[in-house]
């Protein structure tokens, strides 16, 4: 049996997790992983087990010292929970000792999970050598109707970015936007951003109109570059509208479309868009990550 080297993930976490586990859950995740380093077979029946040891307990504390070196190494466990963590902890420690056993005890785990479980799981595969492997269950994933699934994949990870293929990453975008899942925590969408996509989105937006219902404002991260006159047009609509954010989206759809004179035209309109303009054109950062301080001001 072969075994990959130890990860530096693994520490990281139980170092998130020491000050918020009682004792007991630490010491179950001890055990836990010597008995993984045994019978790497074992992982499900951990997994199942994590949810009597440790609670599901709040995402960890933004301001951890932690926290800032997993994101240096390029993932966000913010919005993990302690009883996600701890799972995930398991699945690394396996990963590092099982050898060949592990693939099939994770396939196992993914077959057989409960959606609590799913979630850990999926959460974990940026953090896996060769987590591509698994390609084709996260894009299942991502077909799901349960929007906490949905983002255990899409979100706050790199993941998808690196490894879906176009189709399985354009039905991604749209699917967040579809389900009202935020578009600014996918990872990578403005490395991603092509003519097809901007084309599937302004298809959506037509869509949504023809129905008479409202366009979501996030909608338009998925144009940059890309949408050419349509684009346009259907934004110029969009700041013709009655809603701030819907305003505000469109004009910074417009920036990110290269397009900021016809954005600044807009300070001649009336007194709110043109303060809404001159809000939108002073930002630096037009990024789609950006984006979800826009949509914040404007929720509070």
């Amino acid at each position: 049996m072969t075994t990959t080297p130890a990860t530096p993930l693994e520490p990281l976490l139980k170092t998130l997790l020491t000050a918020r586990l009682a004792p007991a859950a630490q010491a179950f995740i001890a055990e836990g992983t010597a008995e993984l380093a045994r019978a790497p077979e074992r992982l499900p029946r951990l997994i199942a087990l994590a949810s009597r040891a440790v609670r599901a307990g709040t995402p960890l504390a933004s301001d951890d010292g932690a926290l800032a070196q997993a994101r240096a190494l390029g993932f966000d466990p913010a919005r993990w929970s302690t009883l996600e963590t701890a799972r995930i902890v398991l699945v690394l420690h396996c990963q590092a000792t099982g050898g060949d056993a592990f693939d099939p005890a994770f396939l196992h785990c993914l077959r057989y999970a409960d959606h609590g479980e799913l979630c850990a799981l999926y959460r974990s595969l940026p953090l896996l050598p060769d987590g591509e492997r698994f390609v084709v269950q996260a894009a299942e994933a991502c077909r799901s109707n349960m929007r906490t699934l949905f983002e255990a994949v899409a979100c706050d990870s790199p993941y998808p970015a690196r490894h879906f293929d176009s189709v399985a990453w354009n039905q991604l975008v749209l699917k967040a936007v579809f389900i009202d899942a935020p578009l600014w925590r996918v990872h990578g969408l403005d490395d991603r951003l092509s003519p097809e996509l901007a084309r599937m989105a302004l298809d959506f937006a037509d869509e949504r109109k023809s129905a008479g219902r409202p366009v979501p404002p996030q909608l338009w991260l998925c144009l940059g570059p890309h949408g050419g006159a349509r684009a346009l047009l259907a934004l110029s609509h969009e700041l013709d509208g009655a809603v701030p954010l819907n305003r505000a989206a469109a004009l910074f759809a417009l920036v990110r479309a290269g397009a900021r004179e016809h954005a600044a035209a807009w300070r001649d309109g009336s007194r709110d868009l043109a303060l809404e303009a001159g809000a939108v054109l002073r930002q630096q950062d037009f990024s789609h990550a950006a984006f979800g301080r826009l949509f914040a001001h404007h929720a509070a």
